[in-house]
């Protein structure tokens, strides 16, 4: 029997699976990543994954057709570097290369937005499309892209940093990359969470002010049980969020938009958020036909887009 193995190389865990051909996960395992301690010791531990999932199953590599790799960016799929991500030590490392040597298995790399695209686009809610965009909304703000039934990377595979188109030039809120009025300054978990905390602080009276923690989830909880200040910052984050799915819409004319990541577990108030401002600001020809719709694979989403990104290419 063949399998593959997706590898979700994340900045506080790695997490590492091995699928059958058709995508069934036989055996997962998970580490720390402790990026601290440097790139050679994150790729050992990748490496250590990838034998403890062949050894648990009692497979040898002849047995594994591809190993596909999900990795946050800025990266080059097509060489297999990682240029600099923020929560990684790598620094224009060569990822690729020494797994394959090692284990003499083909190796496939891609963005963790692209994978978990793909991995819903072959088992998850964009199962029978032909042109879907994946946007992730958790920490920061991702996307991915799969036209004609393939993945779209652009010129230097960094295509759908949806997080880093403008949707508020004239806003004061500073995005990681440097600019003002990003998306993902604007609609991201930390970027709700920024604007509760900013709340707290001031004089203004909010149900908010009883946590000591605040993340996006006590954000949309006090929303939903009526603090105005709460539902202030919720539904301005979802209506930039929408603005940004609109803006995606437009441009690609998609069958389907799939929103995966932490904060759109709050369920259906994102999507009648988002649906609201895509139907005021949409083309109509456009937007009439295509669903926004929730992710299917959950916290999975990242390892198993790494498993199908390897089954993909094979």
């Amino acid at each position: 029997m063949s399998y593959v193995i997706g590898v979700d190389l994340g900045g506080t865990k790695i997490s590492c699976a091995l699928a059958d051909l058709s995508g069934n996960v036989i055996e997962t395992q998970v580490v720390e990543t402790i990026a601290s301690e440097g790139e050679i010791a994150v790729l050992n531990r990748i490496i250590g994954l990838i034998d403890k999932v062949m050894i648990t199953i009692n497979i040898t590599k002849d047995d594994i057709k591809a190993i596909g790799i999900g990795a946050p960016g800025p990266l080059d799929a097509r060489s297999g570097i990682i240029i600099e991500p923020a929560n990684l030590p790598f620094t224009n490392f060569d990822l690729v290369t020494p797994i394959k040597d090692k284990f003499n298995i083909p190796v496939y790399l891609d963005n963790d937005a692209n994978a978990a695209a793909v991995g819903e686009f072959m088992f998850g809610a964009g199962l029978g499309t032909k042109n879907m965009i994946y946007i992730t909304v958790s920490t920061g703000i991702g996307g991915g892209a799969i036209l004609n039934g393939q993945v779209y990377r652009g010129r230097t595979t960094n295509a759908l940093e949806v997080g880093h188109t403008t949707v508020e030039p004239f806003s004061s809120a500073r995005c990681n990359c440097g600019n003002l009025g990003c998306l993902e300054s604007l609609s991201s978990g930390t970027a709700i969470a920024r604007r509760a905390k900013d709340a707290v602080l001031s004089n203004i009276d909010t149900s908010l002010k009883r946590y000591k923690i605040l993340t996006s989830y006590e954000v949309f909880k006090e929303a939903e049980n009526g603090d105005k200040v709460a539902i202030s910052i919720r539904d301005n984050a979802l209506r930039y969020l929408g603005i940004g799915v609109t803006n995606i819409i437009n441009t690609f004319d998609p069958d389907m938009v799939v929103i995966g990541g932490g904060v759109s577990k709050a369920g259906k108030i994102i999507f009648d958020k988002v649906k609201e401002v895509v139907n005021e600001r949409g083309l109509k020809t456009i937007t009439s036909g295509c669903e926004i719709v929730p992710a299917k694979l959950g916290t999975d989403a990242g390892v198993i887009g790494a498993v199908a990104l390897a089954i993909l290419q094979i």
